[in-house]
């Protein structure tokens, strides 16, 4: 079985798990408009040593862009420029290295991380 996502004006609307046969018969649309994904892929690499396969797996709302032959994930903030490689958003700065009981947020208005710490459960 393999992953399809439907396409509809370049955004994502749905993600099925089907056979490519059952794609082609036009049980659900037309074929035309389902575009393999891999669960296994991410930032242009497979996850389990596999061929990556459209830079990332598919998500509702993704944009599918034909001429990357990618999915693309919605831009968090107006800061973040995406990575051409990975077809993922990166932020202007890099998160700050992991600390015990600290997370990170971005911060749009101040362009930076701000840590916030908790007391684990």
């Amino acid at each position: 079985m393999s992953h399809f996502a439907k396409v509809e004006n370049n955004i994502v609307t749905q993600v099925i798990v089907a056979e490519q046969d059952v794609i082609d018969s036009g049980l659900f649309g037309s074929p035309s408009s389902w575009v393999q994904t891999s669960y296994n892929t991410y930032g242009g690499e497979h996850l389990t040593g596999g061929t990556p396969l459209r830079k990332n797996y598919a998500g509702v709302g993704y944009t599918y862009d034909s001429e990357r032959d990618a999915f693309i994930p919605a831009q968090p903030f107006n800061s973040w420029t995406l990575d051409e490689t990975t077809c993922l958003w990166r932020a202007p700065k890099a998160m700050p290295k992991a600390k015990a009981n600290t997370v990170y947020t971005w911060d749009e208005e101040k362009l930076a991380w701000t840590a916030t710490k908790f007391t684990p459960a």
